[in-house]
């Protein structure tokens, strides 16, 4: 089997995988869903389940690692003479336009955060990843700047960013918006954090907002 074929099936085994633990959730609920009832439905082993995810609460972050990864590789790759909260701000935008797509279109972040609520399992892993990420990329945001930034102003920095996105991701969610204005909400979040540490930023065009049927 060849490089390109085997990373496409495991490509499809992890998409399955995802698919029937969102299903499963929605159906029974978090706590009632264990690793091998999510293996079974994708038709699948425990051992391949595991392959793949370390626990059922992964399944639900199961973009999380390339949307950092996209992150700190806009901020390795900056400009020559660029100010770091410009580059940090680009770095948001692709995290959100380019990847948190796939969380939004799938119902993976309206079921992270309505989960989040009443499991506290997934909860805890939620507030984990979420502090990860930015360590991950308050300490790439400095190696970048080591002469113009220090450890508690890159952490500032990331830290006005990732939080203002993600409290308008929840906010957005809450009310029941769609995935683009969910993204459109995230954006503007992005865009006014930036402006409100000095960084060059101008706040997205929003979607037209849906009409209540009836």
């Amino acid at each position: 089997m060849n490089e390109g074929l085997r990373e496409r099936k495991k490509n499809r085994t992890r998409q399955a995988l995802v698919d029937a633990a969102v299903r499963l959730f929605e159906e029974r609920g978090f706590d009632a869903v264990t690793t091998a009832d999510i293996a079974a439905a994708a038709d699948v082993s425990p051992r391949t389940f595991f392959l793949h995810f370390a626990a059922k609460e992964d399944v639900l972050f199961a973009h999380s690692e390339m949307r950092v990864d996209l992150g700190l590789r806009t901020l390795a790759e900056r400009a020559a003479g660029e100010p770091p909260g410009t580059v940090l701000a680009r770095a948001m935008e692709r995290m959100i336009v380019d990847s948190w797509g796939a969380d939004l279109t799938s119902g993976l972040a309206a079921l992270r955060v309505r989960l989040a609520a009443s499991a506290p399992a997934l909860r805890a892993r939620l507030v984990q990843r979420f502090a990860g990420a930015q360590h991950d990329l308050a300490a790439a945001l400095l190696a970048a700047y080591p002469e113009e930034l220090d450890t508690v102003t890159a952490a500032a920095l990331v830290g006005a960013q990732v939080g203002a996105v993600g409290a308008a991701a929840v906010a957005s969610l809450d009310r029941g918006d769609a995935p683009g204005e969910v993204r459109d909400a995230m954006l503007l979040a992005a865009a006014l954090a930036a402006g409100s540490t000095g960084t060059r930023a101008s706040a997205p065009r929003p979607s037209p907002r849906r009409t209540a049927p009836g």
